[in-house]
């Protein structure tokens, strides 16, 4: 009696194979997306601080009182343009002020910062 010997793997193997390789790439792809995504939005939140930051500073540096009302000035950093909205409110005591900064990319707000000013 002749034996032989089969060589080689069949075709349901490699599919299964290549099923579970393609199931691990996807998994692989998934995370790095969500990576990148993470990296985007820890840079815009930083940007958008520094954005804020120096509104807020720029108000109190004035030495004034700041008048009511909402003003919106642009803000670049690192390439990209914010808009930075300055929300002034008056608050109990007539001696002290609100100061919201909102730092918008587009229509999306990104950050919002507050602090109160009184007077000098």
């Amino acid at each position: 009696m002749k034996r032989t010997q089969e060589h080689g793997f069949t075709l349901v193997e490699v599919l299964v194979a290549l099923g579970i390789v393609a199931i691990a790439l996807l998994a692989g792809l998934q995370a790095t997306t969500a990576l990148t995504r993470n990296a985007q939005r820890q840079s815009d939140i930083v940007l958008a601080q520094l954005c804020a930051e120096n509104e807020l500073v720029k108000t109190r540096l004035s030495r004034q009182m700041p008048g009511v009302g909402d003003s919106t000035q642009p803000c670049e950093q690192a390439g990209r343009r914010f808009d930075v909205t300055v929300i002034v409110r008056p608050t109990p005591n007539p001696s002290f002020r609100r100061v919201d900064a909102q730092v918008l990319d587009g229509e999306n707000s990104v950050l919002r910062l507050s602090t109160i000013v009184g007077r000098y």
